[in-house]
């Protein structure tokens, strides 16, 4: 171990000597055995703005369920350490954050040690005049301090960690969108008072055992707009040839098998939801990076690449950053004139696969005594080269053409709606009433709800479409127009089939339940006198259970067939309280 952390010392040069005043952690004083608690980030966090008082400030920008205060760090050699001075003199803002599952916690130490680094002139000499780094070391405050040794049985270090998921077992990195949780929330506010260009999530990655250390994603790449991707692929590529030439085995992507643990089906490539951050920023048009060192290699070396990460990171926004807030700002006034091409909600990658070299071990896939199933064993002391698939070919798989004015939402469901746009920093305004509205209605041919709930929600699939229609609109409705910034966001969150919608999340599975029925005994006369008054239908039904085996067997569905020819049927299932519009609703 103590090779490893003079090894350590000596990739982050000089300046990374265990200092031996109050800046340095108790990771760092313990050779990277040890993390500490959630108490030493807030003495370091006013420790920091104490020893460098021009250059940061110690914030607090929420308060954990639990009743802890949720600090960040706000850096720069600039001056500009509040939102308005940042905007005022235009420089970027990179908002980094560590511990979103506070068992992977090496963001903590390294973003620390880093700070110290930047601050005293031994790394990145200079960057922290021309950009503001809001660091935040713990995102899951409460969840940190659900302290244990074996909280992550797959990772090697420190000798105790945090837990995955909040006090209220919310998995923030599930929550962007649907903001349940109140730290998310929190971030959310901050990243509205900041709106940084560029957001890195520092984590420790689970599965298989292999060389490489690190895993870097970025997006805008694959998503979003296309200036803007060409933006992402820079940083990206930029960061990775930083960590290689300081000794990493880096990747492109997220490196989780095919088909779970078994190293010969190889990897996909994607675009994550937006629940994920990677997912979220995009729709905002800023950047986000995904950072996951790898479980199975040491604390001290995990430190030392999210370390040489964070450094890399803040040169390159450093070198480019008012290039790159030009483009996001162009990419802004772009989304807010959406068009008519149909818009990606979602991606996926395609079969197209190549064979790529991959740095892994030896290994023996044999049948378990223990489980039963075929298990993967791993041989460290074998290093081997996989030759295996990687699929990297990226395309939409649900696409949406945006309304040409905006959606609706009735006044039943504004007051719940508009918390999420508030959250969100998304545009809308209450309207007055609005008769004989020419709108655009979707009904579901199908919902299908998740048999299992899901951070709290029971989920909703649906497909459908959406038709015109006319309908009066009550007074107390909100109008949220497409032409925003934040039309990609605001299409994630109100098109029904987009992955991580509103709907998706179940917040309308009132209306795809049906509440009114109809007595057996009073269908079977309903359905007599319907076939009676009309031999047309009596000869569908007969077809009907001739071509229909599973349909003439099942009793209900008999009944209901008729039901729903009825007027007391409810018009209303499965129809989305939310319309889209073609004008500027007044």
């Amino acid at each position: 171990m103590r090779n490893l952390f003079v090894s350590l010392l000596l990739a982050v040069g000089p300046g990374a000597a265990v200092a031996s005043d109050s800046l340095a952690t108790v990771s760092e004083q313990s050779g990277f055995v040890r993390t500490g608690r959630y108490a030493e980030v807030i003495e370091l966090c006013d420790a920091f703005a104490k020893a460098y008082p021009a250059s940061v400030r110690c914030i607090q920008f929420g308060t954990t369920p639990q009743g802890r205060p949720m600090k960040a760090l706000v850096a720069s050699t600039s001056g500009a350490l509040d939102p308005a001075a940042a905007r005022e003199r235009g420089l970027p803002v990179v908002l980094i954050q560590g511990g979103i599952h506070a068992g992977e916690i090496d963001g903590k130490d390294a973003g620390f040690l880093a700070l110290r680094q930047l601050l005293d002139g031994t790394a990145a000499k200079g960057a922290l005049d021309k950009l503001v780094w809001v660091f935040v070391p713990v995102f899951n405050i409460d969840g940190h301090e659900r302290f244990g040794a074996w909280n992550r049985p797959n990772q090697r270090g420190p000798e105790q960690m945090g837990w995955r998921t909040t006090a209220q077992n919310y998995n923030l990195n599930r929550d962007y969108v649907k903001a349940d949780a109140p730290e998310m929330q929190a971030m959310l506010a901050l990243v509205n008072q900041w709106d940084p260009l560029a957001v890195v999530d520092l984590h420790v990655t689970d599965g298989a055992q292999f060389e490489h250390d690190i895993s870097i994603q970025v997006e805008p790449i694959h998503a979003g707009d296309a200036a803007l991707r060409q933006v992402g692929r820079a940083w990206r590529d930029g960061v990775i040839a930083d960590l290689a030439k300081a000794g990493s085995l880096p990747l492109p992507f997220y490196p989780s098998f095919v088909t779970d643990d078994d190293p010969a089906s190889g990897f996909a490539d994607g675009v994550a939801a937006p629940r994920f951050s990677t997912g979220y920023f995009w729709l905002r048009n800023r950047l986000s990076m995904l950072v996951e060192t790898h479980s199975w290699r040491t604390y001290p070396e995990r430190v030392r690449s999210t370390r040489n990460t964070v450094v890399s990171v803040l040169e390159h926004v450093a070198a480019n950053g008012a290039q790159w807030q030009a483009v996001a700002r162009e990419a802004d006034a772009r989304a807010a004139v959406p068009g008519t091409a149909p818009e990606p909600l979602a991606y996926t990658a395609t079969d197209k696969a190549r064979t790529i070299e991959f740095r892994g071990y030896a290994y023996t896939r044999t049948p378990s005594d223990v489980s039963g199933a075929l298990m993967t064993r791993y041989d460290e002391s074998k290093p081997q080269v996989w030759k295996i698939p990687l699929r990297d070919e990226v395309v939409p798989s649900i696409s949406v053409a945006p309304p040409a004015g905006g959606y609706l939402v009735p006044a039943e469901h504004a007051a719940r709606v508009a918390r999420q746009l508030d959250i969100h920093g998304i545009q809308y305004r209450r309207i007055a009433a609005l008769p004989r509205a020419a709108v655009q209605v979707f009904r579901a041919d199908t919902a299908t709800p998740s048999p299992r709930s899901v951070e709290g929600h029971q989920p909703l699939a649906v497909t459908g479409s959406w038709a015109d229609d006319v309908q009066d609109i009550g007074p107390g409705a909100l109008f949220v127009p497409i032409r925003q910034a934040r039309s990609r966001l605001v299409m994630a969150m109100l098109e029904p089939q987009a992955p991580d919608s509103l709907l998706a999340w179940g917040d309308f599975n009132n209306h795809f339940e049906q509440k009114e029925y109809m007595e057996g005994y009073v269908a079977e006369a309903v359905a007599r006198d319907m076939m009676a008054r009309a031999p047309d239908l009596k000869a569908r039904f007969e077809q009907r259970l001739k071509d229909d085996p599973a349909f003439a067997a099942d009793p209900q569905a008999r009944l209901s067939y008729f039901h729903r020819l009825h007027s007391s049927w409810d018009s209303r299932l499965n129809l989305y309280p939310v319309l889209r519009t073609a004008t500027l609703a007044q």
